[in-house]
């Protein structure tokens, strides 16, 4: 494990920064392996199938901090920020937001992987993947959001 980091993701939602209009801040990452030929996912929790490392941005954090701790806690990796991907709109209907999945803004950045680590604190309810752009590509159809960070990362094609 990585001395500096904690082994209990964060819960809850006082620390949760929001927009101007109300929608839940969101820090992601595309996390790539040295040489950009394959993107770590992860399972998803909520629903079935794969996603990126992603959640709340807190205020006691920078938005690449808040990306590079979502890292840590669902996929058990250490990273180097190496671009700001932008900003992703919510994709989702009126009818799929709730109080439970409030709208959101999500900000990407593209990672390098510089450690994947065995033990990491969603271990036991996510497992990881090492997915080439095709295979995840057709893994995130149904998240557009998480398809666009997707396509804007510069990993081969």
């Amino acid at each position: 494990m990585a001395a500096d980091r904690s082994m209990e993701s964060r819960t809850g939602r006082n620390l949760q920064r929001y927009g101007d209009n109300g929608e839940r801040l969101v820090a992601g990452v595309v996390p790539l392996n040295a040489e950009k030929t394959l993107v770590l996912l992860i399972q998803s929790t909520r629903r079935t199938g794969w996603v990126l490392p992603k959640g709340g941005w807190e205020s006691d954090e920078t938005c690449t901090e808040a990306a590079q701790r979502e890292a840590w806690e669902e996929a058990g990796i250490i990273c180097t920020v190496d671009y700001d991907l932008g900003a992703v709109t919510e994709a989702r209907t009126p009818k799929q937001i709730s109080k439970d999945a409030p709208a959101a803004l999500y900000q990407f950045y593209q990672v390098t992987v510089t450690s994947e680590e065995a033990d990491w604190p969603e271990r036991h309810k996510r497992d990881r993947w090492w997915a080439t752009y095709t295979e995840a590509k057709e893994c995130l159809q149904s998240r557009p959001e998480l398809l666009e960070a997707l396509e804007r990362c510069t990993m081969q094609r």
